[in-house]
């Protein structure tokens, strides 16, 4: 069993920053594939980006790509996404999901384990 814990979610102006942090309970955390997801009000979830176990292949949605990195820290147990010229559409729910195994997905079906989210807010 993983536990995921978020955070780093608030209030930020459009064209602002914010570094999201994913904590796992994981003794073997390098061996899960990470994932950040969103959702908003109304809308379904969406893929956000992934990474590989070892931080070597990295995956974006294009409405990400160029502005958010998604890194992790397999001696920390963290993962990360790195959030730059948010607009007010990034504004969702974040969650951080973990998958067994090295390859990262892009579909939510394809992790096991999610956390509880931490909220993103991007005002105009």
């Amino acid at each position: 069993q993983v536990q995921l814990v978020e955070s780093g979610g608030g209030l930020v102006q459009a064209g602002g920053s914010l570094r999201l942090s994913c904590a796992a309970s994981a003794r073997t955390f390098n061996t899960y594939a990470m994932g950040w997801f969103r959702q908003a009000p109304g809308k379904e979830r969406e893929f956000v980006a992934a990474i590989g176990w070892s931080g070597a292949s990295t995956y974006y949605a294009d409405s990400v790509e160029g502005r958010f990195t998604i890194s992790r820290d397999n001696a920390k147990n963290m993962a990360y996404l790195q959030m730059s010229n948010l607009k007010p559409e990034d504004t969702a729910n974040y969650y951080c999901a973990a998958r067994r195994g090295s390859m990262a997905v892009t579909i939510d079906s394809g992790y096991n384990y999610w956390g509880q989210g931490t909220q993103v807010t991007v005002s105009s």
